[in-house]
């Protein structure tokens, strides 16, 4: 495989606005597991291999069951999240899937079960870096261990 673009080389402020935004959010108080869960059902859904590989890494390293980030991709069909974690994957394929069917109420409902209306913000906008980290990782190419 070839990476199609280095981006980091190419425009490095597009790397250092994308780390602003990534620090940004990790700024907002969410869960560490939950916020990791959710970059990789996005990054799931995008294709986005080095998204994946990147952060089941992370998981993992933070002592996460290997079930749980194995199976992620089935989520609805095993009995090992939280209603809390079902809730914003289920927003998380939602938003990433936003034209398809937008984000109906039901959905919202029971997100807004589960979460502050100050958490689902911090959400939103973690579901839209996951997903700019994964456009950007499938427009140049990336996949795990290209920058070795």
């Amino acid at each position: 495989m070839k990476l199609r673009m280095n981006h980091r080389e190419a425009n490095p402020k597009v790397f250092e606005i994308m780390l602003q935004l990534e620090t940004s959010v990790q700024s907002l108080g969410l869960d560490k597991t939950l916020y990791e869960l959710v970059k990789i059902r996005a990054s799931q859904l995008n294709n986005c291999a080095f998204c994946i590989d990147m952060h089941a890494k992370e998981l993992q390293g933070m002592g996460e069951q290997f079930d749980r980030i194995l199976l992620l991709s089935v989520w609805r069909e095993v009995p090992i999240y939280t209603e809390r974690e079902k809730a914003a994957l289920e927003l998380t394929e939602y938003l990433t899937r936003l034209s398809d069917a937008g984000l109906p109420d039901e959905v919202y409902a029971r997100v807004r079960a589960q979460f502050q209306e100050s958490e689902i913000a911090a959400l939103i906008l973690a579901i839209n870096t996951i997903n700019g980290w994964n456009r950007l990782g499938v427009a140049t190419g990336m996949f795990p261990g290209c920058f070795l």
